[in-house]
């Protein structure tokens, strides 16, 4: 079954068919060339979310990223953002191999077909044109013998005519005579184009246009074929990043399965245990009998001398850590405005970071001195003079990290000793746990900030139990005179907070606060209401903005 056979009338037909086949190739292409703008887009818009959440500060400064919490989640942003990178690479493979490749061979076949119907419509013409030049011969050929009959029909009554003479009838006789053989003539060029038109005719109908459809034919199932496998092309392109995507999910299946709430914990507790002993009972203080009252020794608001001290209507004494108000920090080189267990953690630190940058200049040096011998060695390879300021540089960083090496240890060796005297005094105040309390209170880590130097400056002392309990209480006069501190931001409630402990303060879903002073690592922020009253609330129920 072929189209030369069987459509060998259907030329208009082919022709509005071939153009509907190229119309759908180039829709085609058009719809895979929107496709890849789509994926693309997805692709972008999935690296903006990712790089939206993933964390701004790098992992070793952000110590979020010690939990697993966090390792997942960016771990899943990891995943997201190279399942962004498959759909990308579906975008391409769609743009080259279907967009590029079909609208080059779109363009081929419409030339293709071009010459084809031009071939069909010269040969159409030539047939036509042999058709008339037929129909002129046949209209001559009648107009010829009409004319000779009447030339005859002219002779023959002239021939009978008794009143003609003979030279009428001589004459009439050849102009019969010259029709007669014109139109003989007429018939012979009339049945030689009439015999000249059928061969064309039937080379037109059973050669010429026969080839001609069956290349149209070819040429539209090739198309067809071609468009068929370019429909394929689309679910291989996505069939070539299914085990990729795959893998992206399975890796967002195990960094949810790595979430470990237990192993969390006790990185908190690592990052953030202050190493401070915790307090002892409170003891009663007689006010009953105020000039004969005798001082305790564990008594709240007593000084270190014994003598009694008068309090005013105005002061406020005895504040409970961590419930005190909180003094500017002043960051010293020893980390002693930390808590105990945190300060031993960051000399920890330093200490191995100079550790490692005295092993690199060690081995820097070393680096020197061999090439000095080689140089010294063949000389024209280089100056051992010119390595000189080097080695000397590098000698004098290595005796300064090593003092500072030696620096770091005598503090951490101190700090390792004040975390375990702690550890100790807690041990020995307390036979059990004390209760928790109804909401955990702010943490106050800058009120030990006089604490540590006082008791680096008394280390040398035995500790009495008063001496003890310093790190845990603090002293000091509240002045209600003195000007409130200027707020340093403005923040947000996102939750509400029914402040219930004693530091806390309560505050509304959506309410505008002031911000006083920072997170300082505990999880509480300090704040102030704008219709007074200022105190703490959890730093995570807070949207903060710094001035």
């Amino acid at each position: 079954m072929d189209w030369g056979t069987e459509l060998w009338d259907q030329f208009e037909v082919l022709e509005r068919h071939t153009q509907w086949g190229l119309d759908l190739l180039d829709r085609y292409v058009k719809f895979v060339k929107e496709r890849t703008e789509v994926e693309q887009a997805y692709a972008k818009q999935l690296r903006s979310l990712v790089k939206k959440y993933l964390p701004k500060r790098p992992a070793k400064d952000d110590p979020e990223s010690k939990f697993s919490q966090q390792q997942s989640f960016v771990r899943i942003l990891q995943e997201v953002n190279d399942f962004a990178g498959q759909r990308e690479l579906v975008a391409e493979n769609l743009s080259v191999r279907v967009c590029l490749e079909l609208a080059k061979y779109s363009q081929e076949m419409k030339h293709e077909r071009k010459t084809h119907f031009q071939e069909g419509r010269r040969a159409q013409q030539q047939l036509e044109s042999g058709f008339k030049q037929l129909e002129n011969s046949k209209r001559k050929f009648e107009r010829d013998c009409r004319e000779a009959e009447k030339a005859a029909q002219t002779a023959e009554r002239l021939d009978q005519d008794i009143n003609a003479t003979k030279a009428d009838v001589e004459k009439a006789k050849q102009q019969a005579h010259l029709r007669s053989h014109m139109a003989e003539e007429s018939k012979n060029e009339y049945a030689a184009q009439l015999q000249r038109f059928n061969r064309d005719q039937a080379h037109f109908y059973f050669s010429q246009m026969p080839q001609i459809f069956d290349k149209l034919q070819d040429m539209d199932e090739r198309r067809a074929t071609h468009l068929g496998a370019g429909y394929g092309l689309l679910s291989e392109a996505e069939l070539q990043v299914v085990p990729i995507i795959a893998k992206c999910l399975e890796g967002m299946k195990v960094a949810a399965d790595a979430v470990d709430a237990k192993n969390d914990s006790q990185v908190l507790i690592e990052l953030h245990k202050s190493g401070f002993a915790r307090p002892g009972d409170v003891e009663f203080e007689d006010f009953s009998q105020p000039m004969n009252r005798v001082p305790s020794d564990s008594s709240l608001g007593t000084p270190s001398d014994g003598r009694p001290e008068l309090r005013g209507p105005g002061r406020s004494r005895a504040k409970r850590w961590p419930f005190s108000k909180k003094n500017k920090t002043v960051v010293t080189e020893d980390f002693s405005h930390l808590p105990p267990e945190q300060q031993r953690k960051r000399l920890q630190q330093q200490l191995e970071e100079r550790s490692r940058e005295l092993q690199k200049e060690v081995d820097q040096r070393e680096a020197l001195k061999k090439m000095k011998d080689v140089y010294e060695k063949t000389p024209q390879m280089g100056d051992p003079a010119s390595l000189e300021p080097r080695i000397t540089e590098t000698l004098n960083n290595i005796e300064r990290l090593k003092l500072e090496v030696q620096k770091y240890e005598a503090w951490l060796a101190e700090a390792e000793s004040r975390v375990l005297s702690n550890r100790g005094d807690s041990l020995g105040r307390h036979t059990r746990p004390p209760d928790p309390p109804a909401s955990a209170p702010p943490d106050s880590s800058n009120s030990n900030n006089s604490r540590s130097q006082d008791n680096k400056e008394s280390s040398e002392e035995p500790l009495s139990e008063e001496g003890q309990d310093a790190p845990i209480y603090t002293e000091f006069d509240e002045d209600f005179e003195e000007e409130p501190a200027s707020p340093i931001g403005h923040c947000v409630a996102i939750y509400h907070f029914e402040g219930s402990s004693e530091g806390t303060i309560s505050m509304a879903e959506g309410e505008d606060l002031s911000l006083m002073e920072e997170d300082k690592g505990d999880g509480w922020t300090r704040v102030r209401r704008k219709q007074g009253g200022e105190g703490y609330v959890p730093t995570s129920y807070l949207r903060v903005t710094l001035n």
